[in-house]
């Protein structure tokens, strides 16, 4: 595996993958090409079972494919079947990407400040320095406020932000967000996607972000459509946000409000 420089965003290139499927094998992903530049957000969309979760696993080197390559700021961590071991892979996860889950999976004892601070300590943060970057990172995402909150008060887009803040603390390279919109209204959801491409923005991360919803997507800097398990052509511009809708542009850091 080759490093090719800093801040290359995501790369994957004529990605395959297979599972297995009795005596025969199933295609989730096929000859998959994409790439995420620095700095902005490609929304990816789908109908269930097109491979939105496959890709973002294999994006997260959760998974490692059959075949292509996958690059990762600029080092690359899978080609033609071959990937980094799984320890090194883990330590690029902890310290280069970072992940949104679609459920938030906070540990509901520690408030919304300890979230982010436990990630901080585990990748070996100074308990201060840990403790500054979690504040400033909360005072970003809207919720100065809310720090010591724990999760069961929080609404829904408050926990969602809480989880976006958390995704953050490793300063990655590359952010993976998934279905950030699915448990949120409309208008929620929009200020939650106009949030994660206005903190794309401003931290230089390449992010790509799996949703279901089309009308949320007005402030991403490109859609890809999933089917079948391929890409359908090259990723194209945001969609335009719905009429009714305030005009959509970059959220100014920690102005964002979705919950």
């Amino acid at each position: 595996m080759t490093t090719t420089g800093s801040r290359h965003g995501l790369v994957l290139d004529r990605v395959r993958l297979t599972y297995p499927d009795g005596a025969a094998r199933l295609t989730a992903l096929d000859g998959v090409s994409m790439v995420v530049p620095p700095g902005t957000t490609t929304a990816l969309l789908g109908p269930s079972g097109s491979g939105k979760s496959s890709l973002l696993a294999v994006a997260a080197t959760l998974t490692v494919p059959d075949a292509g390559r996958v690059v990762v700021g600029g080092l690359e961590v899978a080609a033609d079947g071959g990937a980094l071991p799984p320890g090194r892979r883990a330590e690029l996860r902890r310290t280069r990407i970072g992940i949104v889950f679609q459920q938030h999976r906070l540990l509901p004892s520690l408030t919304a400040l300890e979230q982010l601070t436990l990630v901080a300590h585990l990748q070996g943060r100074r308990p201060r320095t840990a403790e500054r970057r979690a504040r400033e990172l909360l005072a970003t995402v809207g919720l100065a406020d809310e720090a010591d909150r724990r999760p069961q008060t929080l609404s829904g887009g408050q926990r969602q932000r809480v989880n976006i803040a958390r995704a953050l603390v490793n300063e990655p390279d590359v952010l993976l967000v998934d279905e950030p919109t699915s448990a949120l209204d409309h208008e929620r959801g929009e200020q939650v996607v106009e949030l994660v491409t206005s903190l794309t923005r401003a931290t230089g991360a390449a992010t790509l972000l799996v949703s279901h919803d089309a009308s949320t997507l007005g402030t991403v800097d490109a859609v890809a459509r999933i089917s079948g398990g391929r890409v359908l052509g090259a990723p194209g511009p945001a969609l335009p946000a719905p009429a009714a809708s305030a005009p959509a542009g970059p959220a100014r850091r920690g102005s964002a409000r979705c919950g």
